[in-house]
């Protein structure tokens, strides 16, 4: 630690005693908010936490409960407890199963395909991978499926709502992309330059995010061919010339219901929260044409929404409390010192940044992660020729595989949110192979930027 003043040092011990107390079985939200308020009453007391920074909490707090985007949280919540209260859901994936034939693993590849068509629908990773735990992780464990292979699998197929647009995080990047591009080009005589915008962010990731669910497929493809007994075939109690009529009759609702949703977005018709409306409607009315809408399911769903929100939203606020006290800390400067530290021009930076970023995942937020850095690395990356789409695109995807990392991987706590039936531990373990995925696919992005820029200029 030589060279690392007070500050620093106490946030890489607050990191290393949330990490010991998570590790112990406190709750998580708790844990984030009480680590980080100790912390920051031992570093103000020897005068290196600024002590009237913490009265921005309340604006903090008060902006996650005021948030447009995550007022759909709730929303979706509730469509995928309808859709799990009702059976419609566990229907959808066993019927998948079934199609995919008697065969290992066929469940666990259609649960990627279905939390891939859910992450296209909402956009958040915390009400994908929620609504993912509650479809899939029961019908998942019911069939025999290993614990930790269950884990990797929902946290996985959840977090792709981070790339696969409509993201709210490529939104966030492209508005923090606009202004730094801009700077920059100004910066270097360039007035001419167009800012990078939305609508290319989003076709940039739609490729790498459907490859990325292919890889996702692959693995599990091939781990059921090395381990089979880890996830077994789905009993198949349907007689094969009913199969496609039971296949579509199960199959064509939920999916009309997701295409929906996600085409009242991507059309333009309706915002995240709206379409949120859309499918929380659409749930209850499957459910009413199944039979299966009344008053005890309609009292177990609600209690479900509240009580998974709550806990959501418990974590965000915890989050918000060690976010502000680890920068008071001046942890984030240890990012940015790293920097010059690390030569090889454009590819040495571009890596250098990606690697701050999936540090920096450990124990931030994604938001308050891009709102440090891009304004800080951005500028540098494009002053050495980057093109921003590509900047873009891979920093949504490292930031995505931070959503998977122990040990604050928010995929991690959403899903813990959502079942009892598997610990803390369990879900670190089963994530491990998924992150190697993720990072090895970062690495081909990078050499082979042509991913992201093929469908964009194929547009223009």
């Amino acid at each position: 630690m030589n060279g690392l003043g007070l500050g620093e040092i106490l946030s890489i011990l607050m990191v290393i005693s949330t990490f010991a107390a998570l590790l112990l079985g406190f709750p998580v939200a708790f844990t984030l908010g009480g680590v980080a308020t100790i912390f920051a009453f031992v570093a103000s007391y020897f005068d290196v936490f600024y002590w009237p920074l913490m009265s921005s909490l309340l604006s903090r707090i008060y902006g996650i409960a005021t948030s447009d985007t995550l007022v759909a949280i709730p929303l979706f919540i509730f469509m995928g407890v309808t859709l799990e209260k009702s059976k419609i859901a566990q229907e959808l994936l066993e019927t998948m199963g079934q199609l995919f034939g008697k065969r290992p693993g066929g469940l666990g590849i259609s649960v990627i395909i279905v939390g891939t068509l859910l992450a296209a629908s909402t956009g958040i990773v915390g009400a994908t991978v929620v609504t993912m735990g509650l479809i899939s992780v029961p019908t998942m464990l019911r069939a025999g499926y290993d614990k930790k292979l269950t884990s990797g699998i929902v946290c996985a197929s959840g977090a792709l709502a981070q790339i696969i647009p409509p993201s709210t995080v490529l939104i966030v990047l492209a508005h923090q992309l606009q202004g730094t591009y801009m700077e920059a080009s100004m910066a270097m005589g360039n007035f001419a330059a167009s800012p990078v915008s939305t609508s290319d962010l989003f076709a940039g990731a739609m490729v790498p995010g459907i490859l990325l669910a292919l890889c996702y497929i692959i693995f599990v493809w091939v781990y059921s061919l090395v381990r089979p007994e880890t996830c077994p075939p789905v009993p198949n109690d349907l007689a094969e010339q009913g199969l496609m009529t039971k296949a579509l009759k199960s199959l064509f609702p939920p999916l009309l219901l997701i295409v929906l949703v996600l085409g009242s977005i991507l059309g333009g018709f309706a915002t995240a929260s709206e379409s949120a409306s859309v499918g929380a409607v659409g749930a209850l009315l499957l459910a009413a044409c199944r039979g299966r809408l009344n008053l005890p399911i309609m009292r177990q769903v609600s209690t479900s929404t509240v009580l998974i929100s709550t806990m959501i939203f418990i974590i965000l606020i915890g989050a918000t409390f060690f976010s502000l006290v680890f920068r008071g800390l001046g942890g984030e400067q240890l990012a940015q010192d790293s920097l010059s530290l690390v030569p090889g021009g454009l590819m040495g930076a571009t890596m250098t940044v990606l690697l701050i970023l999936f540090v920096l995942g450990f124990f931030l937020d994604t938001f308050e992660i891009i709102f440090i850095t891009v304004p800080i690395f951005a500028p540098v990356l494009f002053m050495l020729g980057a093109d921003p789409l590509v900047v873009g695109v891979t920093m949504a995807l490292t930031l995505q595989a931070a959503y998977l990392t122990p040990p604050f991987g928010f995929a991690i706590f959403y899903l813990q949110g959502t079942t009892d039936q598997l610990e803390t531990t369990t879900i670190y373990r089963g994530v491990l192979p998924f992150i190697m995925i993720q990072v090895a696919f970062i690495i081909f992005i990078v050499l082979v930027p042509d991913v992201i820029t093929w469908l964009p200029d194929l547009i223009k």
